[in-house]
């Protein structure tokens, strides 16, 4: 199934170490149903079968309710997996690999942290998304560059593909990156770090009604 870039909304972003009793499919189906439009896999713990198994799974879960998954970092365990797409950093391959590999419609996003050079190049060379972050202080992401809510604006004014903004976002902090010019929000301890994640994907998603 062929799956775009939600125009806005939550991106939920994966972290197994911050799920307590919780497996990670369940709480995928939780963040879904809060209102995630799209889904993010970042493992950094799982190796081997383990972590392609539960790839599938969670591929397998999106395409069922219509919301892309997309692998962190990895494009091949994206090809296994039968995932929408894949995020690179500065240090994975570039991103005319992930489309040779992955495939015209494959999603490819891409990570700017401030640079709005580097996400003009993104575009150019056929990114489907860029992020910028972090934004505010992180747990995840404590030691990522600061970013300025004014890229989100220039990069509006510049790009016309969505624009994702991240790095310590909540529902109380994340308005002001919307009316810089964020299209969607992505959180990690904020949605899977809490004990509710239905309900705190839920309070993320109301700020895009």
């Amino acid at each position: 199934m062929k799956l775009a870039v939600p125009a806005a909304g939550l991106y939920a972003i994966t972290d197994s170490t911050r799920l307590a009793d919780t497996h990670m499919e369940d709480a995928v189906a939780q963040a879904i149903r809060g209102g995630a439009r799209i889904i993010q896999y970042r493992e950094k713990h799982l190796h081997g079968q383990a972590l392609d198994d539960t790839a599938g799974k969670l591929a397998v879960l999106c395409n069922r309710h219509g919301v892309p998954l997309i692998i962190n970092d990895n494009i091949e365990l994206a090809m296994r997996s039968n995932a929408a797409g894949v995020h690179l950093g500065k240090t994975d391959p570039p991103l005319a690999q992930a489309r040779a590999q992955l495939g015209p419609d494959a999603i490819i996003g891409v990570s700017c942290y401030n640079s709005l050079e580097r996400a003009l190049d993104a575009a150019a060379a056929g990114a489907d998304y860029v992020a910028f972050g972090r934004f505010f202080p992180s747990g995840s992401k404590p030691k990522a560059s600061h970013a300025e809510p004014g890229v989100l604006t220039r990069a509006r004014d510049a790009l016309t593909i969505p624009l994702v903004a991240i790095g310590g976002i909540t529902p109380d902090n994340g308005s002001q990156l919307l009316t810089a010019g964020a299209d969607l929000l992505a959180a990690i301890d904020g949605v899977f770090g809490q004990a509710d994640i239905e309900a705190a994907a839920r309070r993320y998603a109301e700020l895009f009604n």
